[in-house]
């Protein structure tokens, strides 16, 4: 399935990639947020797959072939294009520095490899309410290919493929204890940071802010102090 918009770089709400930590052990939770990776352009054109898997067994006796039998679906895949320029400032290294930001999205963490579990990051890719776009994933490949360098030989214009494979998560759990589902992971606000904002930046959705007021027992969305621990919900909960 293809996605495209000829005005997709004039939208004012930007897409982003968003990189986690690995989490460390079994789980299926994507750790710390290491960076967000924002768009300069939306992109004009994103694919989006999924497979399911069956096997037939060959027998000698069966004249036009065996009944298939179903495995199971296979996760979802995305191919989304990333186009950087930086042509207003020839003597920039900007797109450059983003193209090998997006490459170590193949690279081990340091921090997965000093907990001896080594593993590239975990990503979520995010446009606004685009839900059926928004799956944790791992990055398979990155191809860039540069077409407009600057004076001293430094990129200045890129284009990268980036192709996402999602991570399928478990469902979202009972707590025994207080019957909630289980929050997805914990956010230490920092000035600036809203209710509103969070919700957005974690759903696509600011109206999302009264989930994450209610699994905090938040009596009041505009006290909002730096510092303060955030037990975000799981994205489920706020569907």
């Amino acid at each position: 399935m293809v996605f495209g918009s000829g005005g997709a770089g004039d939208s004012l709400v930007r897409a982003t990639l968003a990189v986690h930590e690995p989490p460390l052990g079994d789980g299926t939770t994507p750790g710390g947020l290491m960076t967000t990776f924002s768009f300069d352009f939306n992109p004009a054109q994103l694919s989006l797959g999924r497979r399911t898997s069956w096997q037939a067994t060959p027998k000698a006796l069966v004249k036009d072939g065996p009944l298939p039998e179903f495995l199971g679906p296979e996760p979802r895949e995305m191919t989304v294009e990333i186009f950087l320029d930086s042509s207003h400032e020839p003597g920039g290294d900007t797109v450059l520095r983003k193209v090998e930001d997006l490459l170590a999205c193949c690279s081990v963490t340091p921090n997965s490899y000093a907990a001896k579990q080594p593993s590239p990051p975990w990503v979520v890719f995010q446009w606004g309410s685009f839900s059926t776009a928004r799956f944790v994933a791992y990055v398979a490949s990155v191809d860039a290919t540069y077409s407009l360098f600057g004076t001293s030989g430094v990129p200045i214009r890129a284009t990268c493929q980036v192709q996402l494979k999602e991570i399928p998560s478990e469902t979202g759990r009972q707590n025994p204890t207080s019957g909630a589902l289980t929050a997805r992971r914990v956010h230490r606000a920092v000035a600036g940071d809203t209710l509103q904002s969070l919700a957005w930046r974690e759903y696509g959705d600011a109206t999302a802010w009264r989930a994450i007021a209610e699994a905090n027992g938040i009596d009041d969305p505009s006290r909002l102090w730096p510092g303060t621990e955030l037990m975000l919900p799981a994205a489920e909960e706020v569907r």
